[in-house]
């Protein structure tokens, strides 16, 4: 098998094109270029190039066929990230699965199952962000990293300052879906606790677009001062 190596996430959306390649190979047997020509009605140059973008990005691999002299020819395969990525949209179950959790009644059960959640995410922003929760890296170039990650998920957020330390500032709700199923500010603890483990450093909510700010702005805690103006900003209903 001449398997290729790639382990960076996919920060990019699918071209349509690129996805209906991915639908075609899910039923799980190594294809050719002859085979997906055939199911998807456009040449084997337009294959091809769809395939090198896909090999590329991680989200198929390759087997070399050896028949005697000539060219090697190919049959390609769907990795584990190609069949995510074919996958149906998770858009519905994660807002189903987090309504769910809302309506837990015991609330240290609620809470460790909300705390779980944010940190499994901060972990992946972490991984993603090459630090893993290193914190000899200055806290400024964390949060540059940080919101570089999630801008490219289409997050809108912008590195400020506010006196010596580095702010983080969120233009828009990241999962506007969600926010707005609960009276309680769940989903902005979750934001806090998440930021927090992909930082490696506490931080808190010291402005909140649901008050009328104009953005939400996540701030290194420090003073005890700190602790209370943000469960004030999380906590009210």
């Amino acid at each position: 098998m001449d398997a290729m190596s790639h382990s960076a996430p996919l920060t990019e959306e699918l071209r349509t094109v690129d996805r209906k390649l991915l639908l075609a190979m899910r039923g799980g047997d190594a294809i050719g270029v002859g085979e997906l020509t055939d199911i998807l009605g456009v040449t084997a140059t337009a294959i091809r190039q769809r395939i090198e973008r896909l090999l590329e990005l991680g989200l198929i691999d390759r087997e070399k066929l050896v028949a005697g002299r000539g060219r090697p020819t190919y049959k390609y395969f769907l990795t584990v990230a190609g069949h995510s990525a074919a996958g149906a949209n998770p858009v519905e179950l994660a807002d189903s699965m987090w309504r769910e959790i809302l309506l837990i009644e015991d609330q240290p059960v609620r809470r460790q199952v909300l705390s779980g959640v944010a940190s499994r995410l901060g972990k992946k922003f972490a991984a993603e962000m090459g630090t893993d929760g290193d914190t000899n890296e200055s806290l400024e170039s964390r949060i540059t990293r940080l919101s570089e990650v999630m801008t490219a998920r289409h997050m809108v957020t912008v590195v400020t300052q506010t006196g010596e330390l580095p702010v983080l500032d969120i233009g828009a709700c990241p999962y506007p879906s969600l926010t707005g199923t609960t009276d309680d500010r769940a989903m902005c603890r979750l934001e806090e606790e998440m930021i927090s483990e992909a930082l490696g450093t506490p931080v808190h909510l010291s402005s909140c677009r649901l008050d009328g700010d104009s953005c939400c702005q996540f701030s290194a805690a420090g003073s005890q001062s700190d602790t209370a103006e943000s469960s004030a900003a999380t906590d009210k209903a």
